[in-house]
């Protein structure tokens, strides 16, 4: 922890997979039916050295570093470090430490268990991290500096989360008052499994409980990609405002600062000590109140005045550390983030949005009240992340495009934000010490995973302080990635890259596969991704865009698919591969095209259009929107992008289901998807099926168990790894000649 507030993260969240690699072994099943740890760790094999091409085994040695942490004094970092446990199919975190002035990091946690998210207290005596581990209670513990120990500890008189002043003396946090409502004693249903007990207001009951293990339903989220079903409660509905609290560093009493209906949200201490400013209702209403009006709103038909007109929902308020009235700060239109106060502890800086497909942008105003002043009216990318330095300058965090960097406003609001650290590679989490001198991060580029970074806080000096991945990095040739830019439909620029196959020799032709993100409000970038390498490293260009719709590019173009899904975008996608396919090196006739989410949708969507792909593959696809609204965990996607419900607008939801015009499709199809996922379901990828099957066109569906929409990402290692092999086979097949089954 450090005065003010906890590093936010930086950037965009690519879908990165970033820490194991490994071939499907031969393995028994354990008792849940899950490949045997001990049996795969037998057949485990070293691979040749290099340099060579990327093997799948390879991913397996790909480290992850994340969340750099300065300490006070500027003389350490401290990281999140990832690896592949390739024999037990699992990753494994811990907490190392590096001197900013150079030489080896250590490991500071132990390698028996799990730990991450390093924080620095601000006198620097203590370095706590987040553990779940034996012995304890909660997950925070702490490595003390100012004594002798190799052990981590825990220490009850020290917050372990919220914001401080500038003397670090207390820490203010938000944390709910009211008891979670418990079951009354002898409840019949209690040996059931929760999710067959019946929820409060369920009118039906098994008449014998111990007869009944399915699913009891009242709730429309009674799942969610995350953690599966979801049980419903039991106990009448209560609402349990967020409240802010006191606590001095050495005591373990908490002291209540708040005592209302609603919550507080982002609260952040002033530097002085004096005020504590946060995020709430715009009118002060209670949770109950404001809960009880969305879920009525959220009932009725699409109605274009009510739900296109915007509404301020929440405001910016400043109250005593001591407690009392609050005050709002100014009654802005719009919706207000990542709250940061100035040196002087009489200013607010903030991230405002001032309608849900409007611009975000970098605001400050008077803590005393007033109007707030927009310091980058003009710019066309959005701030991710503040940081006001002791020194007074404001930093930004954001996605320029396809990369991301970190740059300085100016704070009359004057000229543009200027780029202190920036180029072809994508940043992440900034870090500050305490003088605001230096500033750690990890970067990536396209050819070089994650490490982290170190440079002043103007921009110069940058330093490479870790070389986890110097190892895989001298056994594989990573490919690289030409940038270009293109005007597609009503001459809207687009970002795309192109990767040059492994072993790349000019006057010859090499297929190429064009990949489409997910979101559709995501976007590819300047970074190391196992997905390109995998394919390159198989001898194929890898077309990457991100076309309209993307993020990186401001909010027009973020949202200008609204309710266009599937028509400008795929124009977009279309002239790129209209492009490449053009090269001389590119062999038009051996095009494929891969895609998961929205990009499932759309290769299923380009299935139906053209035949000039020789093979697809399609993963985490949507065939029928009607059918995934009603079994997806996320039905306000559509409810926002199509205009209303399927009843509301339900032919635009069938104009767009690549399901009714499946007869026209002639490319083989491999189908991706997790048995658990709930954001894009099994339906939509079984209908496809049948439906290629029944037409007689080659199709093959791979349903991975243990697994859900993040499976690409965070799945099991050896899942993850089976994936990325028969992306290579089925390409290697219909696009190269190769031998079924052939990947290494």
């Amino acid at each position: 922890m450090r005065p003010g507030r906890l590093s936010p993260a930086w950037g965009r969240a690519v879908a990165l997979a970033l820490a194991p690699q490994c071939v499907l072994l031969p393995a028994t099943l354990d008792a849940q039916g899950a490949p045997s740890r001990n049996a795969a760790a037998a057949a485990v094999t070293p691979l040749p050295k290099g340099p060579r091409a990327m093997m799948l085994g390879d991913w397996y040695r790909v480290v992850s570093v994340s969340g750099a942490a300065v300490s006070p004094d500027g003389k350490r970092v401290a990281m999140t470090v990832t690896r592949a446990v390739e024999g037990e199919n699992r990753r494994h975190s811990e907490v190392w430490v590096v001197n900013t002035a150079g030489g080896e990091p250590r490991r500071w946690t132990s390698p028996n268990t799990e730990s991450s998210n390093p924080r620095w207290s601000p006198d620097g005596k203590y370095l706590f991290f987040s553990s779940s581990r034996a012995g304890g209670t909660g997950n925070t513990w702490a490595i003390r500096l100012d004594e002798p120990s190799g052990e981590a500890v825990q220490v009850p008189g020290y917050p372990t989360s919220g914001t401080m002043p500038a003397d670090g003396s207390f820490a203010v946090f938000t944390e709910t008052a009211t008891p979670a409502p418990q079951v009354p004693a002898g409840d019949p249903f209690a040996q059931q499994q929760p999710m067959a007990r019946p929820p409060y207001d369920a009118i039906t009951r098994p008449s014998v409980p111990a007869r009944f293990d399915g699913r009891h339903v009242v709730d429309m989220t009674y799942k969610n990609n995350n953690t599966g079903f979801v049980p419903g409660r039991r106990v009448p509905r209560i609402w349990r405002p967020q409240q802010l609290f006191r606590q001095a560093v050495g005591d373990t009493a908490k002291k209540q600062i708040t005592n209302v209906a609603y919550s507080h949200r982002g609260a952040i201490v002033s530097p002085d000590g004096k005020w504590v400013a946060f995020v709430a209702d715009a009118r002060l209403r209670a949770d109950s109140v404001v809960e009880l009006e969305r879920d009525s709103l959220a009932k009725l038909p699409y109605d274009k005045v009510r739900d296109e007109t915007e509404r301020n929902e929440a405001d910016i308020y400043v109250i005593s550390v001591d407690g009392g009235t609050p005050r709002k700060v100014a009654d802005w239109m719009g919706s207000e983030s990542n709250l940061e106060w100035s040196p002087d502890s009489k200013r607010l800086a903030f991230i405002g949005r001032p309608g849900r497909t409007k611009n975000a942008s970098l605001y400050v105003v008077d803590a005393a009240g007033g109007a707030p002043k927009n310091l980058i009216p003009s710019w066309q990318y959005e701030p991710g992340a503040l940081f006001w330095l002791k020194n007074g300058q404001i930093h930004v965090a954001a996605d320029i495009g396809g990369r991301s960097a970190l740059l300085r406003v100016d704070i009359t609001g004057a000229t543009l934000p200027k780029e202190l650290i920036g180029g072809r590679r994508q940043l992440r989490g900034a870090s500050y010490d305490a003088a605001g001198k230096i500033v750690a991060y990890t970067a990536t580029s396209m050819t070089k995973p994650t490490e982290l970074y170190i440079a002043n806080v103007d921009g110069t000096g940058e330093r490479k302080l870790t070389s986890f991945n110097d190892a895989v990095n001298a056994d594989v040739v990573w490919s690289d990635a030409e940038r270009f830019t293109y005007k597609s439909v009503g001459n809207m620029e687009i970002e795309g890259w192109l990767m040059k196959p492994y072993g790349y020799e000019a006057g010859k032709k090499y297929p190429m596969v064009i990949y489409i993100h997910g979101g559709p409000h995501s976007a590819y970038g300047e970074g190391w991704f196992d997905e390109f390498q995998n394919l390159a490293a198989q001898g194929m260009f890898v077309l990457f865009t991100n076309p309209r719709g993307s993020s990186g590019y401001g909010a027009d173009f973020t949202y200008s698919t609204r309710g266009r899904w599937g028509m400008e975008d795929y124009d977009d996608l279309m002239k790129a591969v209209d492009i490449v396919a053009a090269r001389p090196d590119v062999d038009g006739t051996k095009l494929g095209a891969t895609g998961g989410s929205y990009g499932g949708f759309m290769t299923t969507w380009m299935a139906t259009k053209t035949n000039r792909f020789a093979a697809i593959q399609t993963d985490r696809t949507i065939t029928d929107w009607t059918y995934w609204y009603g079994s997806s965990d996320a039905q306000g996607l559509t409810e926002f992008e199509f205009y209303g419900k399927p009843w509301d607008n339900q032919a635009l939801y069938d104009t767009l289901s690549p399901i009714r015009y499946v007869n026209k499709v002639k490319t083989p199809m491999l189908i991706v998807q997790s048995e658990e996922d709930h954001r894009t379901p099994m339906g939509s990828a079984e209908m496809w099926f049948m439906s290629l099957k029944k037409q007689g066109v080659p199709v093959e569906l791979i349903r991975y168990p243990r697994s859900n929409h993040d499976l690409s990402r965070t799945g099991e290692p050896w899942l993850i790894v089976d994936r990325l092999g028969r992306l290579r086979q089925w390409f290697g097949y219909w696009l190269q000649g190769k031998a079924a089954g052939a990947a290494n």
